[in-house]
C-alpha cells in the first residue's frame, strides 16, 4: 500500500544541477522521517540526506552538506532532492525511503532512480 515513487534521475555534466522527486503515498507521513539514500556501483548504501515531514529538520552528511538540500511540500505528498555542483563521485541510484521518528530503522523504500555525473 505504502509506495514511494522517484523521479528526476538522468546524465548531467560535472558542476550541474539535478531535482530528484520522491512521491509518497499510501499513508500519512506526519509522523515519519523521509530520507535519500545513493548506492554506487561496488560500493555500500550511503546516507544522503533527511527531513522531519512534520517539523522540516533536515539533517545532511559531510560528502553532500552545503551542495544538496532535502525539501518537502506537505500538500503534494513529495520530497525533494535539490544536486548543486554535482560531481562524478555523485554517480549512483538514488533512493527515497521513509521511517517513523522513533525508529532507527528505515521502512520503506522506493525503485531508485539513476543519477549519472560525466566528468
Amino acid at each position: 500500500q505504502v509506495q514511494l515513487v522517484e523521479s528526476g534521475g538522468g546524465l548531467v555534466q560535472t558542476g550541474g544541477s539535478l531535482r530528484l522527486s520522491c512521491a509518497a503515498s499510501g499513508r500519512t507521513f506526519n509522523s515519519y522521517v523521509m530520507g535519500w539514500f545513493r548506492q554506487a556501483p561496488g560500493k555500500e548504501r550511503e546516507f544522503v540526506a533527511a527531513i522531519t515531514w512534520r517539523g522540516g529538520s533536515t539533517y545532511y552528511p559531510y560528502s553532500v552538506k552545503g551542495r544538496f538540500t532535502i525539501s518537502r511540500d506537505n500538500a503534494k505528498n513529495t520530497v525533494y532532492l535539490q544536486m548543486n555542483s554535482l560531481k562524478p563521485e555523485d554517480t549512483a541510484v538514488y533512493y527515497c525511503a521513509a521511517r517513523e521518528t522513533a525508529r532507527g530503522e528505515w521502512e520503506y523504500w522506493g525503485q531508485g532512480t539513476q543519477v549519472t555525473v560525466s566528468s
